[in-house]
């Protein structure tokens, strides 16, 4: 039912998707190349292979960005990652960026 003379205000609402960002590994001479690999299968859900060439490409180039996320769960990871390697003894480094 319209009243006469009724303005109606239209809303615009604008929905984004939250910024995301980069988990970037970064290389040590300390951390086995295995536990790189199991981190990158266990908690970045990568498949075997892609997780070496991840961990190759880590090793070779200093850094690689391992895979991007909201800021929670991009956070949720490196913590996870980094208290496993403080658990195993290593000096494994990981940061974020924001895309």
């Amino acid at each position: 039912m319209s009243i006469q003379g009724e303005t109606r205000e239209k809303t615009r609402i604008n929905i984004r998707e939250p910024k995301h960002y980069q988990v970037i590994m970064h290389n040590d001479d300390f951390t086995s190349m295995e536990f790189v690999v199991e981190i990158l299968m266990d908690i970045f859900h990568k498949n075997e292979p892609e997780a070496e060439r991840l961990m190759l490409m880590v090793h070779n180039s200093g850094k690689a960005a391992v895979g991007a996320y909201p800021y929670d769960i991009a956070m949720t990871k490196v913590q996870t990652a980094m208290a496993r390697a403080r658990q195993e003894g290593f000096p494994f480094r990981l940061t974020i960026e924001e895309r």
